[in-house]
């Protein structure tokens, strides 16, 4: 279902006098960037609801999620429930017309669902039902997708399954885009969707579609380990690994580096097509490549590192690691 149209200034003025109350829930940096995005257009919620805070890295220092640092500075009410289920009496007294959920990363009860008249609004940034779940941004990379999008669906019970309201695709513009820089696009391209969808809806302009069940594909919770490389795979998939998964979690292999095993981050890559059939030598063996940089041999063509981290240091160009680690070359990368 195509993305409806921008009403421009008119719209904006038409939300205003239609909704009462917004309620928002989410939590990361998606959820963040459309909450930024309702309030630059007038769509200001009322009340927001996140994660607690979390202790992260190594030192678990506590951090704050990225939608509650900007409910702060925007003045919005905010409570950090543990379990979603414990903000129905918060919810319930705030009395919203309607609640917008984007990245959030628990399941919202029908007891909540049922509290606005209009219902609950959840962004996703894919092409529904393609990728529902947690991770449809990496999974859009990692499946090679030519195009992606955002879309808006009247929540139920079941994760990302509900009726669609809106869609709006893009292509996935360039080869080397990263996780990050496609959700900052995705993220631009949502703030747009939802606020149009929001007026059209409360208006009783929309009509929602079933999604086709037997589209369906689903993405998981992704984990540190997600980001270990195999090099029987082939470079293609690959380097699609090392951009789905830039910054979090990475793609990383194990390499010996004076004389040390150390954790590798590949930070940029790229294919390096082979001339006659392969594998060259053992998947996961470097060699060095032109203009100084490592190629490793993968079950189908070369994966040529950029860009790397070695455990314990910054990220280096590989021309600049090699300068005090020619011995790199010829190493097996597990």
């Amino acid at each position: 279902m195509a993305g409806i149209r921008s009403q421009g200034k008119g719209h904006r003025m038409a939300d205003r006098r239609i909704i009462m109350k917004i309620a928002f829930i989410g939590t990361n940096e998606f959820g963040k960037n459309i909450l930024e995005g309702l309030c630059r257009s007038g769509l200001k919620p009322g009340l927001v609801i996140t994660a607690p805070d979390k202790p992260v890295g190594r030192k678990k220092e506590i951090t704050p999620p990225k939608v509650k640092s900007f409910a702060k500075e925007a003045g919005i009410d905010l409570e950090q429930p543990e379990k979603i289920k414990e903000a129905k009496k918060i919810i319930s007294a705030f009395s919203p017309d309607i609640i917008i959920v984007a990245d959030y990363g628990q399941i919202i009860p029908k007891e909540i669902l049922d509290l606005p008249e209009k219902g609950c609004l959840n962004v996703h940034p894919s092409l529904l039902p393609k990728h529902r779940g947690a991770s449809p941004i990496q999974h859009s990379l990692l499946s090679g997708d030519e195009e992606t999008g955002a879309t808006i669906i009247l929540m139920d019970e079941r994760t990302d399954h509900g009726p669609i309201l809106s869609s709006k695709k893009m292509a996935i513009p360039e080869a080397g885009i990263t996780q990050k820089d496609l959700l900052e696009k995705l993220s631009s391209l949502a703030s747009d969707l939802i606020s149009e969808t929001i007026s059209g809806w409360m208006e009783g302009k929309i009509n929602p579609v079933p999604q086709n069940e037997e589209e369906a594909t689903f993405t998981k919770i992704l984990s540190k380990e997600d980001g270990r490389i195999d090099w029987k795979k082939t470079a293609a998939e690959i380097e699609r690994m090392v951009r789905a998964f830039n910054p979090w979690p990475g793609a990383f292999s194990q390499g010996e580096v004076k004389g040390k095993m150390k954790k590798i981050k590949i930070l940029k890559s790229f294919v390096l097509a082979q001339t006659e059939s392969g594998p060259f030598g053992e998947p996961g063996k470097t060699y060095l490549a032109p203009n100084e940089k490592i190629a490793v041999q993968t079950g189908k063509d070369f994966l040529i590192i950029e860009k790397m981290q070695v455990e314990g240091k910054n990220p280096v160009e590989t021309k600049d690691f090699l300068k005090g680690n020619i011995d790199f070359i010829g190493k097996i990368l597990k």
